[in-house]
C-alpha cells in the first residue's frame, strides 16, 4: 500500500499548504538528488516537478508525492522557512568509542588521571 494511501486526509492537507517548490529545490540541494534522482524516488515524471519547481500547477498527487518521498529522508517542512533535518534523521557519524574517547572526555572533564591513550612517559636516557 503507498503511504498515500496511508496517509490521512488531514495529513494530505497539511502537506499541500507547507510544502512548496522552494522546498522542493532546497531539498533536493540537502539530499545531493537531480529532478531526475528525485523523479526516480517519488515515481514522479521529471517534467512535473520540474513544472512544480517553476511555480506550475500541479495535481495534488504530484505534490504529495514529492513532499512524502523527500520526508521519508528525514526532511521536515513549514512554511517560510529551508527544509530541516527531523529530530529522528540521523545525519551525524556516530561518536568514535574507545580509548580515544576516554581521552577526550577525561580533557573534557578536567581530570587529572592519565588516559590510556597518552604515551608513557620514559626516564631520561631510555
Amino acid at each position: 500500500m503507498s503511504s498515500l494511501a496511508m496517509s490521512s486526509f488531514v495529513d494530505q492537507q497539511i502537506v499541500l499548504h507547507q510544502f512548496t517548490a522552494k522546498h522542493s529545490v532546497q531539498a533536493r540541494a540537502m539530499l545531493g538528488w537531480s529532478r531526475e534522482d528525485l523523479s526516480r524516488q517519488a515515481g514522479v515524471a521529471v517534467e512535473a516537478i520540474q513544472q512544480f519547481e517553476n511555480h506550475g500547477e500541479v495535481d495534488d498527487d504530484v505534490c504529495l508525492s514529492l513532499a512524502f518521498r523527500l520526508e521519508a529522508q528525514g526532511l521536515v517542512f513549514f512554511p517560510g522557512f529551508a527544509p530541516g533535518w527531523g529530530m529522528s534523521a540521523r545525519r551525524f557519524e556516530p561518536a568514535p568509542a574507545g580509548p580515544a574517547a576516554h581521552g577526550i572526555i577525561s580533557r573534557l572533564m578536567g581530570s587529572t588521571t592519565t588516559s590510556i591513550d597518552s604515551p608513557t612517559p620514559q626516564p631520561n636516557g631510555a
